[in-house]
C-alpha cells in the first residue's frame, strides 16, 4: 500500500441518476417521488436553446417548492463551450434555495474547467453568504476528458462524482457508432466461427474508475439509450458495478428498478460478506493471517472486499 492512502468518497447512495429536463416541470414532482438516489434535473442537451432561460426559471423555483426528501439534488449545466453555463451557475446559486446540493458539468476536458466553475462558486457563495457548500460533479465526454482524467478528478475538493458519457464520448473518439452504451454490433471477436462480443466502454470505464479511487470521486456509470432493452441495461450496469462504479444513469423512469436492483448488493452476498468477515476474525484470534472459506482461500485482502460489499449494503439501508 502506497504511504499515500486513497482519499474515501463522500458516503451516499448513487445507485441511479434519473434524468428530467428542465423544460418538463410535470416531470419534476414524478423524479421527486422515484426511487432513484439522484435527481439531475437538465439544462442541457435535453433543453432546447430558446427554452434555457424558463428551463432554468422552473428548476430555481423546483429546487424549493417541491419535496425531494433524502435524495441528492443535481443541476446539470450547460457546457463551458456554450453561452449558457455561467448564467446557469450564477442564477442557482444567486436564487435557489439550499437544498440544491450538486452542479454536473458537462464535457469537462482538462482540470482547468473545474478550475473556472469553482472560482465562480467560490465567490457566489461568499456574496450571497450560503451556507451549503456546492458539490460538482463531471461527465467525461472527450478524448480530452478521457486524456485528463485523473487530472480532472483532482482539480477540485468540490467534486463528488465522475460519469462516462458515451454518446458524446464516441462522436469525440470518432467511433462508427450511434449506440449510446452497450455492446455494439461490429465490436467483437471471432472464435471457432461464433462471434464474441466485448464492451467498447471497458477501457474508458477502467480509467474513470481508477481515477475516481485515487482521488475520492464516486464513478458512475451514464446512460444506456434503448430504454426498450432490459437485459442490455442490467447487463451493461452489471458490467459497470463489478468494474467499481457505484451506479447507473436513468433516462427512461423504467431503468431506476433496473439499477436499484443492479447496484444494490443481494442479500446472498452481503451475507457471504459477512461469513468471510467472521471467518477471518476467527483465523487472526487463532494467529493466523489466512483461512478457507467454501473451499477457497481468503486473507487480508478478502476483508478489504467483503468489506465494500457490507458497507454499501449498510449505507443504503441507512439512506
Amino acid at each position: 500500500m502506497s504511504f499515500r492512502l486513497q482519499p474515501t468518497p463522500v458516503a451516499r447512495p448513487n445507485r441511479c441518476q434519473l434524468f428530467g429536463p428542465g423544460s418538463r416541470t410535470a416531470l419534476f414532482e414524478k423524479m421527486a417521488a422515484s426511487a432513484a438516489d439522484v435527481i439531475n434535473l437538465d439544462l442541457e442537451d435535453s433543453v432546447a436553446p430558446d427554452d434555457k432561460p424558463t428551463a432554468r426559471a422552473n428548476i430555481i423555483q423546483a429546487i424549493g417548492d417541491i419535496d425531494w426528501g433524502k435524495k441528492t439534488l443535481s443541476v446539470r449545466i450547460n457546457g463551458l463551450d456554450t453561452p449558457w453555463w455561467y448564467r446557469d451557475v450564477v442564477d442557482l446559486l444567486e436564487q435557489a434555495g439550499e437544498r440544491l446540493d450538486q452542479i454536473m458539468i458537462p464535457k469537462v476536458g482538462c482540470g482547468a474547467d473545474l478550475y473556472a466553475v469553482d472560482a465562480l462558486v467560490t465567490a457566489i457563495e461568499a456574496a450571497k453568504g450560503r451556507k451549503k457548500r456546492i458539490g460538482f460533479e463531471v461527465i467525461i465526454e472527450s478524448a480530452a476528458g478521457i486524456a485528463h482524467v485523473e487530472e480532472i478528478a483532482a482539480a477540485s475538493p468540490r467534486l463528488q462524482a465522475m460519469s462516462l458519457g458515451a454518446a458524446d464520448f464516441a462522436a469525440s473518439m470518432g467511433m462508427q457508432t450511434t449506440g449510446i452504451g452497450g455492446t455494439q454490433e461490429n465490436y467483437y471477436m471471432l472464435h471457432a466461427g461464433a462471434r464474441h462480443y466485448s464492451d467498447p466502454w471497458h477501457w474508458a470505464q477502467t480509467a474513470i474508475v481508477a481515477a475516481c479511487r485515487t482521488h475520492g470521486v464516486l464513478p458512475v456509470d451514464g446512460p444506456f439509450g434503448d430504454f426498450s432493452d432490459d437485459e442490455g441495461y442490467r447487463a451493461q450496469a452489471r458490467r459497470s458495478a463489478t468494474l467499481g462504479m457505484v451506479g447507473k444513469w436513468a433516462i427512461h423512469p423504467k431503468q431506476v428498478a433496473l439499477a436499484n436492483e443492479v447496484f444494490t448488493p443481494s442479500e446472498a452476498a452481503v451475507t457471504e460478506a459477512r461469513e468471510i468477515l467472521a471467518a477471518m476474525e476467527a483465523a487472526k484470534a487463532s494467529g493466523q493471517g489466512a483461512t478457507v472459506y467454501k473451499g477457497r482461500l481468503v486473507d487480508i485482502a478478502s476483508i478489504k472486499q467483503a468489506e465494500v460489499i457490507v458497507k454499501q449494503s449498510e449505507m443504503i439501508a441507512a439512506g
